[in-house]
């Protein structure tokens, strides 16, 4: 059956004509699952039919529930690019790439009608109003508007302005007029030409050019102090001043570079993250992260490119003449703007700004999960390690092993246990190694590793999803060992994780594997081997300290570990030992080993 269809599918591409257009995948249904561009349609649709282990696994899926194929030829590529674009949005199909939450950001609008508003908003529609953002954060976009109406007094009145409306004569001036904070156009005080020339400077600096408004205040700012009205020349520079106040809030990233847009990619396994910087004159005046889901595509470079697509509607002038980007997309799509790969200078500095912006954006979008649904985080958590770790089933109960000795004295281990991700401490043991003499790390974690499953085993205990070894090829080795002798090295996975640059190694692969230096299975793993060399190292610690105490009172002829026990338990420390008097003493010990731990620190001292 599934043979057949493929050949049916088969036989349509092969129909298909070598002109650029849009294609469309329907399921049995008639569903449109996907929908994508091609420069030769024949050839790019025949790609889904060949060899499938070149697919990904969504790909895969994808292609084993087309039931037909329907196309659209246009007269190029960006034709089909734009094309595509709106089929995406107003079909969602499930295996495209699709914004997540631009709805969620708020935007600053600038009202298509007489006399323009300039307000807060988070719909945008197109009804030829202009729209700047969107902005990261509310508080930012409140920022903006405020200093616009300092600079600049435009209604924020909801009047109909209309000539006939205002021709005749039922407004009236408002508390914002006697401010100063309007002129009052509904009254017909403030023409709409000299109300649109401000409305202009307004929305240049939206754009980010705030040179504009600076050579208009400043230009009026001489011009009434030239006429010597000095009153009116002292609030030209009042608003000067807040634009320049404005201006050293906005972060200067450099002396030397002008006009740009910076765009970087971060993906993992559901989403991606994209994050856009627009520079003028040097300073980032807009940044935001948009999340998406991930369809069929799987490379880098056709994410980037829809990234851009959809992000680049809702930037304020389209895209600037030169984007920084970490890898090129399809750049003849975009024909006004030229894409650059920095390597090194401010530029790179910019785009390692931009990757940092989108990988906190990730780390907010993880933690807001993690709180409003902490059982779908952690299912999401589990499945990343799983996959990651190449895990038969997740690992829900990993325990984790670390030795700990000072040049072999006082040899200890610690076994942490982590359910679902999270410490569970109760579970936690500490070890004191009984068959190593000297510091020898593989036979110590021999040891430590038999006494446990062992003992698990004699128990019918649960056995954990995963081991985690602190140390590399050697300490894995002789855990692995210990596992084969015990007859369970295949029901219970084990890795071991070196410190130098967070190596992840297998049983029998010689070559270290490393986990996404961004992801939360790495952070779940360091976690481990860092809460399992806390834990060992503070055991160590306070057996050193009780082995170095009970040397100093062992040195006393007489006294043996009785004494010494009675003695610690009541005074606890060798200082106070030291320093009680001789009927303290003979209250734990007796009279005859009092007189003797007396004499002994009194012959320290001298």
């Amino acid at each position: 059956m599934a043979e057949n269809r493929i050949e049916y599918l088969k036989k349509e591409v092969a129909q298909l004509p070598l002109l650029p257009g849009v294609y469309q995948f329907l399921d049995r249904s008639g569903t449109i699952i996907y929908v994508g561009k091609a420069k030769s349609l024949r050839k790019r649709v025949s790609s889904y039919f060949v060899d499938s282990r070149e697919h990904s696994a969504k790909v895969r899926v994808m292609v084993r529930r087309i039931a037909e194929i329907r196309h659209i030829v246009v007269g190029s590529e960006s034709d089909a690019l734009l094309l595509e674009n709106s089929l995406i949005k107003s079909l969602q199909p499930r295996y495209n790439i699709l914004l997540k939450d631009d709805k969620t950001y708020p935007w600053i609008v600038v009202r298509n009608e007489p006399f323009p508003r300039i307000e807060s908003t988070r719909r945008l529609v197109k009804d030829g109003s202009q729209y700047f953002g969107p902005y990261a954060s509310v508080a930012m976009q409140k920022n903006v508007l405020e200093l616009i109406r300092t600079l600049y007094p435009v209604r924020i009145c909801s009047l109909d302005l209309s000539p006939r409306k205002i021709a005749s004569g039922r407004y009236r001036p408002c508390l914002q007029y006697h401010l100063g904070n309007c002129k009052a156009p509904c009254t017909g005080m403030q023409s709409e030409e000299d109300y649109r020339q401000d409305i202009a400077r307004a929305t240049a600096l939206l754009k980010g050019d705030l040179r504009t408004s600076r050579n208009y205040l400043s230009a009026r700012m001489e011009e009434e102090a030239g006429r010597m009205r000095f009153e009116e020349a002292a609030k030209y520079k009042a608003k000067l001043d807040s634009l320049e106040n404005y201006s050293c809030k906005s972060v200067i990233v450099s002396n030397t570079l002008t006009d740009l847009d910076v765009f970087s990619l971060l993906t993992d396994e559901e989403n991606a993250y994209c994050n856009f910087v627009r520079i003028v004159s040097g300073s980032v005046v807009n940044t935001f992260t948009a999340r998406f889901s991930l369809g069929a595509q799987s490379e880098p470079k056709d994410i980037l490119t829809q990234a851009i697509v959809q992000m680049s509607e809702h930037i304020a002038g389209g895209l600037a003449r030169e984007v920084l980007v970490p890898f090129r997309p399809d750049a003849e799509l975009f024909p006004g703007s030229l894409f650059v790969v920095p390597k090194r200078g401010d530029k790179l500095k910019l785009l390692e700004f931009s990757q940092k912006s989108a990988r906190i954006f990730r780390m907010e979008q993880l933690k807001n999960l993690e709180i409003k649904d902490p059982q779908r985080h952690t299912e999401r958590l589990m499945e990343q390690m799983r996959r990651q770790l190449h895990l038969e089933r997740a690992p829900r109960h990993i325990e984790c092993f670390d030795n700990s000795n000072l040049q072999g004295t006082n040899p200890v281990a610690s076994c942490v246990v982590f359910r679902d991700g999270k410490p569970s401490r109760s579970e936690y043991r500490k070890f004191n190694i009984k068959t190593v003499v000297g510091a020898d790390d593989f036979a110590s974690m021999r040891e430590i590793v038999r006494r446990r499953y062992a003992r698990l085993l004699a128990e019918g205990a649960e056995l954990p999803d995963l081991i985690v070894v602190d140390g590399g090829k050697g300490q894995l080795s002789s855990a692995y060992g210990v596992l084969c002798e015990l007859g369970i090295e295949k029901r219970v996975p084990i890795v071991g994780l070196a410190k130098r640059i967070e190596e992840i190694y297998f049983p029998g692969d010689p070559m270290p594997y490393y986990l996404e230096r961004t992801g939360m299975p790495l952070r779940v793993i360091t976690h481990l081997r860092d809460e399992a060399h806390r834990f060992g190292i503070t055991f160590h610690r306070d057996k050193r300290s009780k082995a170095f105490i009970g040397s100093q009172l062992e040195a006393i002829e007489g006294i043996g570990p009785g004494s010494i026990e009675k003695l610690l338990g009541k005074l606890r420390t060798v200082s106070r030992i030291s320093q009680a008097s001789q009927e303290e003493l003979a209250e734990i010990v007796g009279p005859s080993k009092a007189r003797k731990i007396v004499a002994y620190f009194a012959a320290r001292k001298n």
